[in-house]
């Protein structure tokens, strides 16, 4: 299925993970540490109150808009990533976490084609059509993360947290490495 199939038909659970998932690969942007964002994870564990959710966003965008710092070279990038945490809705309703997964997915694509500096890409089709040939590798990975993390947690539910979260952790360091290139390269 495609990226956008896989938004489409996910459940509540499914939609927080992709949001969260993309927000946590573009943590870096964010100025946070690699914890920031692990309270909300643990939200969405079996068990855990859904009311728990709000009270985490907020203590967590206080807590990284407290870390905010300038990122040199990736000014879009950040307003970005920034956006992709000011949208988070502050309650799990599938409409809501609908509209802000598939914002985050379209944001953390878009991030990703700025790092690389690989040009025009249609996103809109790669979402579509699941095609990352002629894709840059940055955004390639991107896209195939976001879709594995659709189908761990469509597949095995809230067993799927921790792949989803490990996908996660190898894209956020991908990433960092990323914008420290892109750093050096425009001091």
């Amino acid at each position: 299925m495609s990226l956008e199939e896989l938004i489409a038909q996910a459940d509540e659970r499914g939609l927080a993970v992709s949001g969260l998932a993309c927000l946590d690969r573009c943590a870096p942007l964010l100025g946070g540490d690699d914890e920031a964002l692990r309270p909300l994870w643990g939200s969405l564990a079996e068990g855990s109150a859904d009311g728990d959710w709000g009270e985490l966003l907020e203590q967590t965008r206080g807590k990284l808009d407290a870390a905010a710092g300038p990122v040199c070279g990736t000014d879009e990038a950040a307003v970005l990533a920034r956006g992709m945490l000011a949208a988070a809705p502050a309650t799990r309703s599938a409409p809501a976490l609908r509209e802000w997964a598939d914002r985050c997915s379209v944001d953390a694509l878009r991030i990703h084609l700025l790092l690389d500096g690989a040009g025009d890409t249609d996103l809109a089709a790669a979402r579509r059509e699941d095609r990352s040939e002629g894709l840059s590798p940055l955004l390639a990975a991107e896209l195939r993360r976001q879709i594995a993390v659709l189908e761990l947690v469509s597949a095995h539910g809230a067993a799927g947290l921790r792949g989803a979260l490990e996908a996660s952790t190898e894209g956020r360091r991908v990433l960092r490495a990323a914008v420290s290139r892109r750093s050096r390269r425009d001091a």
